[in-house]
């Protein structure tokens, strides 16, 4: 469990400080098939080197992913850019919260030069949100994506992008940039957003995956779910409705992990057996691609998963 006081730092401020107040939540003991293998030395070390060695976040350790001792045993990571500090405090989320600094104009090369150095054949790029900046942080997502492109020209991008809630214009500069696959995540059902994600409006997520099909019918989207929030099937069911509708490739789907028992509680563990039972109703809703697994997450196998999404719609096409 991930304690909401980092007490290793001097000095050291609340991670979450709108959350420091809070009462305690249950803790639900973790079940057998949610457990993972801490990680061990090597390419495990070198991977937290070269990241910590080029002044770079990833989200695999400011979330607390349980899957970064695979991940980074593999010399893969998913890169945050525009500092580890974000705007927003859902009550899922281990990212600490507050008022970010200025934007390193360096990043988008180290970002580029850390994806060479990794040798990475696919690039996950993510974010923290920045509702201080006027446009988001797109023209920084656009800037890394093409100093990535430059430095490692057979490397596909994949960017992982806030909601750009009242950023007018700032998706067409991301989209510009031309990314291979655009994930923006629902995160949960519309009916807990409120307690979950508070600072994001569901329609406004589901308009802006519609809009990327708009602006580039060819580019790859993809969004993800947790599950285990206390949502109810059916609920789940529908969110599959909605994401086809806006024409969505590939879904995610995994269980909700409480970093701290000042976050929002896990409802229940769902099954394996319910994970498969969600990826079958998901492919035969149409879906490219799905991922539905208790240790299903945004950006883990990324790279594998591209190149089965991209040979899926050239299957359909073929069969057309």
């Amino acid at each position: 469990m991930t304690v909401v006081i980092d007490t290793l730092k001097k000095n050291a401020r609340p991670r979450h400080p709108e959350k420091a107040h809070r009462a305690d939540s249950a803790f639900l003991p973790k079940p057998d098939w949610i457990r993972v293998r801490a990680p061990g030395p090597g390419a495990f070390g070198e991977t937290a080197r070269l990241v910590r060695g080029n002044g770079l976040h990833t989200v695999c350790e400011e979330a607390s992913c349980p899957n970064i001792g695979e991940c980074w045993a593999q010399k893969h990571a998913t890169f945050l850019i525009m500092g580890d500090t974000c705007t927003r405090a859902c009550s899922f989320c281990n990212v600490k919260t507050g008022l970010p600094g200025a934007l390193d104009a360096d990043e988008p090369q180290k970002v580029a030069e850390a994806t060479a150095s990794l040798g990475l054949k696919h690039v996950v790029i993510t974010s923290v949100d920045r509702d201080d900046l006027a446009d988001g942080g797109a023209e920084h997502f656009a800037q890394t994506i093409k100093a990535t492109r430059a430095r490692n020209p057979g490397t596909t991008i994949e960017v992982l992008t806030p909601d750009f809630l009242r950023k007018d214009g700032a998706l067409e500069v991301v989209v510009e940039a031309a990314p291979d696959v655009f994930n923006h995540n629902l995160e949960t059902v519309p009916s807990l957003y409120l307690p979950v994600r508070p600072g994001a409006r569901y329609f406004h997520s589901l308009r802006l995956l519609q809009q990327v099909k708009e602006l580039n019918p060819r580019m790859f989207t993809k969004s993800g779910i947790m599950v285990g929030l206390g949502e109810e099937r059916n609920e789940v069911l529908q969110v599959m409705d909605d994401l086809r509708s806006a024409e969505v490739d590939f879904l995610t789907i995994g269980q909700y992990l409480q970093p701290s028992r000042k976050h929002h509680a896990v409802a229940r563990y769902v099954t394996p057996d319910e994970f498969e039972n969600y990826a079958a109703i998901a492919r035969a809703k149409g879906f490219l691609m799905v991922s539905s697994s208790p240790l299903t997450r945004s950006s883990h196998h990324a790279g594998d998963d591209f190149v089965k999404l991209r040979d899926a719609r050239d299957n359909a096409h073929n069969r057309d």
